[in-house]
């Protein structure tokens, strides 16, 4: 399964569900690969030191004598490894444009490492760019992150024309997987107001699971630790493994 965790909006747990579901998934025994396909590379500086960089998903992109392979560093959690972003990947639009295969490069270096991994789950930045339409593009399935506030649903009708689109032509297997509701508060009525909406717009598409608004999922990255061994007994830490188990159930 190669999973794209996308969201145009920025802000809404985007990075901190890939960085906790590749956890979860690799808890449970399955080779995980997380690849961070964000140039701010949060979900990279949540396991690893710049210094401890040997190369990252950039050079891959653009260079063609790179394979996804020479780019994968091991984190701490077993089961988990990690092709990591730099800064550098803000380039790859401007890089790529123009080339005939350019919506294609991210599906061409997968295939080097496919078979390595039950489970890939990417990162991508908020925006519909071409770093998101090659994950898009390379994905067998979506999972959108959407926020449990005010604007939650402001940018989800262009997320899912993209989405078609490329199920158009380029991904026709591609699968929508559903919707998280995530950094939610169940204490007021706005956040309970803002749920029911979400579960009116998509309907069976919402997943069970909803993610609390929390403090210790803000802090883990911090400390280069996923919730699970951050603060194994948290909430977050058990919604995102329930999280997990629907994923795998859906597949």
């Amino acid at each position: 399964m190669i999973l794209a965790i996308a969201n145009q909006k920025g802000g809404v747990g985007k990075t901190t569900t890939a960085i906790n579901l590749a956890a979860a998934l690799a808890q449970k025994g399955f080779s995980t690969l997380l690849l961070d396909l964000d140039p701010q590379g949060n979900a990279t500086l949540s396991f690893l030191d710049p210094e401890q960089l040997h190369s990252s998903v950039y050079e891959c992109l653009v260079e063609d004598d790179k394979t996804l392979r020479d780019a994968v560093h091991k984190t701490n959690l077993k089961n988990l490894d990690l092709v990591p972003a730099r800064i550098s990947l803000a380039k790859f639009e401007s890089k790529l444009l123009g080339d005939i295969d350019s919506h294609f490069r991210l599906k061409d270096r997968l295939k080097s490492v496919a078979r390595d991994y039950e489970y890939i789950v990417m990162d991508t930045p908020p925006t519909l760019g071409l770093l998101t339409v090659n994950a898009l593009v390379a994905s067998s399935h979506l999972l959108v992150p959407i926020q449990s506030s005010y604007f939650a649903l402001e940018g989800t009708d262009d997320l899912l024309e993209t989405v078609e689109k490329i199920k158009a032509r380029p991904n026709p297997t591609l699968e929508f997987l559903g919707v998280v509701i995530t950094i939610h508060d169940k204490r007021t009525i706005l956040g309970r107001d803002i749920k029911n909406h979400i579960k009116e717009v998509f309907g069976p598409k919402v997943f069970r699971t909803v993610i609390s608004r929390s403090v210790r999922l803000e802090e883990s990255p911090a400390y280069k630790e996923s919730i699970f061994s951050f603060a194994p007994h948290s909430t977050g830490a058990l919604e995102y493994y329930k999280l997990s188990e629907e994923v795998i159930g859906r597949v």
